[in-house]
């Protein structure tokens, strides 16, 4: 894996992104409560830039009417049809073989102990050096 020099710390403000072309793929690098996470620059469902995503907080409810933000700023809202995306992972919770009408069996578990969905945002490794930012590739 090659390590790409991509930008000076400053250069990318916090909560904020830069897009870069490396090895002929877009990819784009965000500053997230002091970290830099990087990722293709193309949502795995239809292709919508994640550069114009939403970056929202993980929301998780212990119980009906209760909610909890945590990892702010953490998560990416596609802006094409809103799947989101773990920014340390790639990871899609959302699993659309799933989305229809029809009654199924209810259990409860938490929620680290639930599956996957299937799709995936390519990442890259981001190392920060002096005052830039390094993506390896």
């Amino acid at each position: 894996m090659a390590r790409h020099i991509v930008a000076r710390t400053s250069e990318i403000p916090p909560g904020g992104n830069k897009v870069v072309d490396i090895a002929g793929r877009d990819i784009v690098v965000f500053h997230v409560n002091g970290e830099f996470f990087a990722l293709l620059n193309r949502c795995p469902h239809e292709g919508a830039p994640l550069e114009k995503a939403a970056c929202v907080a993980r929301l998780t409810s212990p119980e009906p009417g209760v909610y909890q933000r945590s990892r702010v700023g953490e998560m990416l809202r596609c802006p094409w049809h809103g799947w989101e995306f773990d920014m340390r992972n790639g990871q899609s919770w959302f699993d659309p073989k799933r989305f229809n009408i029809r009654s199924y069996p209810v259990a409860v578990e938490r929620g680290d102990e639930l599956q996957k969905g299937p799709y995936v945002a390519e990442t890259f490794p981001v190392h920060v050096e002096d005052s830039y930012v390094i993506v390896e590739v």
